[in-house]
């Protein structure tokens, strides 16, 4: 990794890189997306199947779609004792977390004949996408975890799970076994942009939902962008990234470890230390070369971090704090000798990681936070997937007599300042 003296030139052009990196969207799959959206649009069933038999299993059959408690119950026996317990474990610390989340409906009677309120609701039904994972051969369970809980919690009558069969038409039993766990109400075995389309449109089988959450490849995330508006979305993902702030206390092979972990993600992830310390800087760039050499995906971790890796060597701590506001990482680590004193600090971050034994694996899977996170700087203004995602908030609004005509002269003089006379005359007609 090339390190850099920040604030510099060339450490800001590197900056700069890095904060304006997109999510590489060429025009051909906008239009691709597009016409799979049409297409499961118009014939249902019959679109998901023609996709599902060209790209997942030739076999699936429109009967097949959606899993059967006879699939769930084999699913149960292929899955191990300890994949159950951890599975188990996790689902009980996110629901943990989740459930402090939870607002309730209020109302408000402070000013003399009037009553003001909001209602919480839930939405009627969520969908949870879920990434099949190389061929059904690395489940991301977590995901199942991460999506279905804080709906579930919220209140959502109907969850529904979509994600891509294996080429025998079965989904891997680990996904099966956390949906269950989770409270997933059905799952069907459709994925990437048609499986979107489902979930935002309906089809005669997969009904047609009012939220969808979930991380996906690119024709997921086009797919979800341009139905956001008929339905809800979490957020539109970029590519993985971390920065990881560490003073001369941190240990460098657990920097260049937890770097190395974000890095494997994607060609476009970005991975990048920020430390006050010149020795920490040249020991981590040293580890990250021999980590580096022993890990399977080795080619797109040494891709990623040469277009968007980086060492900062700034002059303090603080400098190091507003360097990170500015990028607004999805995991910000603080591998300082006391993290906490400069909590204060960070305002633009997915998800803070304090002290050397909290890597960031440890939110993905099991800690409780949510692992859905803003990425591409939208930490700025953006927040990790929460109960919050799945409900609604209705005002509430009464007015006695006395009440009204009491506040009716001001309602008139604002409606005339806008132009508005007919808002002005429901008003004065009361009067």
């Amino acid at each position: 990794m090339k390190i850099y003296t920040y604030p510099s030139k060339s450490a800001e052009k590197k900056v700069i890189s890095i904060v304006n990196r997109g999510l590489d969207i060429k025009k051909k799959d906008v239009v691709a997306v597009t016409r799979i959206l049409e297409d499961v649009r118009k014939n249902g069933d019959d679109a998901l199947i023609r996709y599902a038999n060209r790209f997942d299993s030739p076999g699936l059959t429109i009967e097949s779609l959606q899993v059967t408690p006879g699939e769930i119950k084999t699913a149960a026996n292929r899955v191990d004792r300890s994949s159950m317990r951890a599975l188990n474990h996790a689902a009980a610390q996110i629901e943990a977390f989740h459930k402090q989340q939870t607002c309730k409906s209020w109302i408000t009677m402070e000013r003399p004949g009037t009553l003001l309120g909001q209602l919480v609701n839930p939405v009627d039904r969520v969908g949870v996408y879920v990434p099949g994972g190389t061929g059904g051969k690395t489940p991301l369970v977590s995901s199942v975890l991460m999506g279905v809980i804080p709906a579930r919690i919220a209140g959502v009558k109907q969850i529904s799970m979509v994600t891509p069969p294996m080429k025998d038409g079965t989904v891997n039993p680990h996904l099966l076994i956390a949906a269950r766990i989770a409270g997933v109400d059905a799952v069907y075995k459709v994925g990437s942009a048609w499986a979107i389309a489902a979930l935002a449109y309906g089809t005669q089988t997969v009904p047609q939902v009012d939220v969808i959450v979930g991380p996906g490849n690119i024709y997921v995330t086009l797919a979800k962008r341009i139905v956001a508006g008929t339905v809800g979305i979490d957020m539109i993902a970029g590519p993985s990234e971390i920065l990881i702030i560490a003073d001369g206390t941190g240990n460098p092979e657990f920097v260049a470890a937890d770097l190395l972990s974000q890095a494997e993600h994607d060609r476009l992830a970005s991975a990048i230390l920020v430390t006050n310390s010149k020795a920490t800087a040249t020991a981590v760039a040293h580890a990250v070369e021999d980590q580096l050499k022993t890990l399977i995906r080795k080619e797109i971790a040494k891709e990623s971090l040469a277009r968007y890796g980086a060492i900062m060597v700034v002059p303090d701590l603080s400098t190091a704090l507003a360097l990170s506001n500015r990028i607004a990482p999805e995991h910000l680590e603080l591998q300082i000798a006391d993290p906490f004193a400069y909590i204060g600090q960070v305002r633009n971050a997915g998800a803070v990681f304090m002290g050397k034994y909290t890597p960031e694996p440890v939110g993905d899977y099991i800690a409780g936070p949510n692992h859905v996170l803003p990425t591409a700087g939208t930490a700025r203004f953006a927040s990790a997937l929460s109960v919050d995602h799945f409900i609604k908030k209705t005002s509430l609004i009464h007015y006695s007599k006395a009440a009204f005509k009491r506040e009716a002269k001001d309602i008139i003089r604002l409606a005339e300042i806008e132009g508005l006379d007919a808002h002005a005359k429901t008003i004065k007609i009361r009067l």
